[in-house]
């Protein structure tokens, strides 16, 4: 028997069949669909682990690292924490490394090497009254300066400082091989330019011999018989374009600014043509600050070079005319008046009118007690006492603990 389907049969047989497929293609799309959106969904969960591993781990670590090296102890800060105000506490952590294995250590400064047998000098510790100087992690601080330049600018005081840098970041290197001055040179104050390069990161610590940080220079024609020489005051030293392409900038003046080392050998000031043969001492000092000032503010990127300005170091002279020199055995109970400078003064006068920003690593105070840590007849010359300089190790690591705490804090 013949069935015969009728046009709207047809018509209905294939909307029939046409709605089905529909639905399974539907049916299709929407599992493709929501496959899609758990492929997706993944992704980014994905993605916000590996951008949180990127990002926001190293930057909680570096939080962390910044909280551990901001002077904090006490719900202090940086800021508001007066690091140079305190006292010298018995640590036996210290000292911070073994001079024995530290080549760059000069002889005139390694007390032990040159006879003393009493080493309780190199156990002391600065306490600031309302925060903790956090105690140097040598590998981070390696890390931080990876492709950096610090340099050290000033007298004997800063060469010291320089050295116990280096000494203090060799602490951390196994391959002390890997250490080594750029042109061979001994480290002496006879060489005026000393660099020590941290080849395996790629840094260097350099030392510019400068004493007075301006210019010093033959007497002009038709000056007095007895001026000899002159410092000018309105020209930084000549080798102040070496010091520009820096990431770390110590500076240091004071010790020469003495009438021995100053009218007792014919130096005397100039400013332009001008020589100032009645200008004090103090009055010179100022103005040769007010040149570095403006130099540091027209040739200093600070958005690149952190600055530091190191106040003067007092001395412990029982006589200096007649260089008598006491050592004592421990630190003394106060500061007996040395706790203040001119120069120290003139240095907070000059920067507080600086528009790049200078901090001032005001060791005056600290270092007024330490008369126990100056380098006296333990000196490559042992007929003569010292009690200007520091036996290493000694004060001047405090001086680099409280410098590299700040450049954490800036970091």
């Amino acid at each position: 028997m013949m069935v015969v389907v009728l046009p709207n049969e047809k018509m209905n047989t294939f909307s029939r069949s046409l709605s089905s497929k529909v639905k399974q293609r539907a049916a299709y799309v929407s599992r493709v669909f929501r496959a899609l959106v758990i492929i997706g969904s993944l992704v980014c969960f994905l993605l916000a682990i590996g951008c949180g591993y990127m990002y926001v781990l190293p930057n909680i670590a570096h939080a962390l690292h910044d909280r551990e090296y901001g002077f904090s102890n006490s719900g202090t800060s940086i800021d508001t924490c007066d690091v140079f105000d305190g006292k010298w506490v018995m640590d036996d952590r210290y000292p911070l490394y073994n001079v024995s294995e530290c080549p760059f250590v000069e002889q005139g400064f390694n007390c032990l090497a040159n006879g003393r047998v009493d080493d309780d000098y190199l156990k002391w510790r600065w306490k600031p009254k309302h925060c903790d100087i956090p105690r140097v992690n040598v590998q981070l601080t390696l890390e931080i300066l990876r492709n950096k330049r610090v340099v050290f600018v000033g007298d004997s005081m800063s060469r010291t400082q320089w050295e116990s840098l280096i000494c203090l970041l060799m602490s951390g290197l196994e391959d002390k091989e890997s250490v080594y001055e750029v042109n061979d040179n001994i480290i002496t104050k006879q060489v005026r330019f000393l660099g020590v390069r941290f080849s395996s990161f790629n840094f260097t610590i350099e030392f510019y011999r400068s004493v007075f940080l301006v210019q010093h220079n033959w007497a002009p024609r038709n000056a007095p018989k007895n001026v000899r020489s002159v410092l000018l005051l309105d020209r930084l030293d000549d080798i102040s374009k070496e010091w520009i392409n820096s990431d770390v900038l110590v500076f240091n003046s004071g010790q020469w600014w003495v009438p021995g080392k100053l009218f007792g050998t014919g130096c005397y000031f100039q400013v332009g043509e001008s020589l100032k043969l009645e200008m004090t001492i103090g009055t010179a000092f100022r103005t040769a600050l007010q040149t570095w000032s403006s130099w540091v503010d027209s040739m200093i990127n600070p958005e690149k070079t952190h600055i530091f300005f190191r106040t003067f170091e007092p001395s412990h002279w029982r006589n200096l005319t007649l260089r008598q020199c006491n050592v004592s055995k421990l630190p003394l109970p106060d500061s007996v008046g040395k706790d203040l400078s001119p120069f120290s003064e003139a240095v907070f006068e000059v920067v507080n009118g600086m528009v790049a920003p200078v901090t001032v690593l005001h060791v005056t105070p600290m270092s007024a007690f330490r008369s126990d840590a100056h380098v006296g007849t333990w000196s490559d010359r042992p007929s003569l006492s010292d009690c200007s300089h520091w036996c290493l190790p000694g004060v001047p690591d405090i001086w680099n603990e409280i410098l590299i705490a700040h450049l954490f804090g800036n970091r």
